[in-house]
């Protein structure tokens, strides 16, 4: 009963890992993407074309619409039932993506966090307006130090948690994650592969193609259409998401058109930093170079091991 991880920050080549991996072994990839779960949300997620997913099944892709919410316990219980089931079928589950806290759900399990208070949070909000998310940053960096040092100054969704868990429960929100759930223990060994960059300024430099390849590809005309064929609002989690927040303060004309590049590209830089401040606090990992060009084959040559497989098979 064994499962393989593959971590890594956006634009690390994950996607081509695994799919090099699916034609070595008899695969089945099961997707660890908080944005991907969202049916129509397609150029901005870079979600595995249609060609990839005849090639090999992927699981959690599409499961829920943009008006919905997905939770890490919830893709814990997923995770788990269908990996299972892939390993009944005399498969290999690949879990691969870049939604660390569906990693640490998974592997850790979860912190028991107050839930949302409307009030409490129209309250950071309000403050937010008169005084900018820079100065609750501030504000979060004396009262949870921890929390605050792995957040930039702008990302207004996860102080604003990280405040409203501060005001509800009296705890900061890093302490309440270091007492974490005792989860359930997994019925698979696990062997977890980290892709991480010797180089940052080559992974930005991917960041930056990407990015401006979904322009190309339709970004802003795919969101145009979700906001036509669902009630949206900017708050909802898949708003939120990197890449779609750019595109849609664009259409709502609170920023220019000629600015989406640089905003989306400076907020996917934000995250990649985000998810590699993650994955250096993760034991367990056998990291490898993503910018090594030997890459697929010798993450492969590891997946053998794990396995008990001869090489070649």
């Amino acid at each position: 009963m064994k499962a393989v991880l593959l971590l890594g920050p956006t634009a690390s080549g994950k996607t081509a890992v695994a799919l090099a991996l699916a034609r070595r072994f008899p695969v089945e990839i099961v997707s660890v993407d908080s944005a991907q779960v969202y049916r129509g949300m397609d150029v901005g997620t870079a979600k595995p074309d249609a060609a990839a997913r005849d090639h090999v099944a992927h699981h959690l892709i599409d499961i829920v619409d943009p008006t919905q919410a997905y939770s890490a316990g919830r893709f814990r219980d997923d995770a788990v039932r269908i990996t299972s089931e892939i390993i009944g079928r005399g498969r290999v589950p690949i879990l691969a993506g870049g939604t660390m806290m569906y990693f640490r759900a998974l592997t850790r399990g979860l912190a028991a966090l107050p839930p949302a208070d409307a009030e409490v949070r129209a309250r950071i909000e309000e403050r937010a307006a008169r005084e900018g998310w820079a100065a609750l940053h501030a504000e979060l960096a004396v009262v949870d130090p921890l929390t605050a040092a792995r957040l930039e100054p702008g990302d207004s969704q996860r102080i604003q948690r990280a405040l409203e868990v501060w005001q509800v429960s009296g705890e900061p929100l890093s302490a309440l994650h270091a007492r974490d759930a005792t989860p359930a223990p997994l019925p698979f060994e696990m062997l977890s592969i980290a892709l991480e960059p010797s180089e940052r300024g080559v992974l930005h430099q991917r960041i930056a193609d990407r990015f401006h390849a979904m322009i190309g590809a339709g970004l802003l005309d795919e969101l145009q259409g979700l906001r036509e064929r669902y009630v949206l609002n900017a708050g909802m989690p898949s708003m939120r998401t990197v890449g779609y927040r750019q595109a849609w303060e664009t259409l709502e004309g609170t920023a220019p058109r000629s600015t989406l590049e640089e905003r989306g590209i400076a907020a996917t830089r934000q995250l990649a930093k985000r998810q590699l401040t993650w994955m250096r606090s993760m034991e367990g990992l056998d990291r490898y170079d993503c910018l090594r060009p030997d890459l697929e084959g010798s993450v492969a040559r590891r997946v053998e091991d794990f396995l008990s497989l001869p090489r070649g098979t």
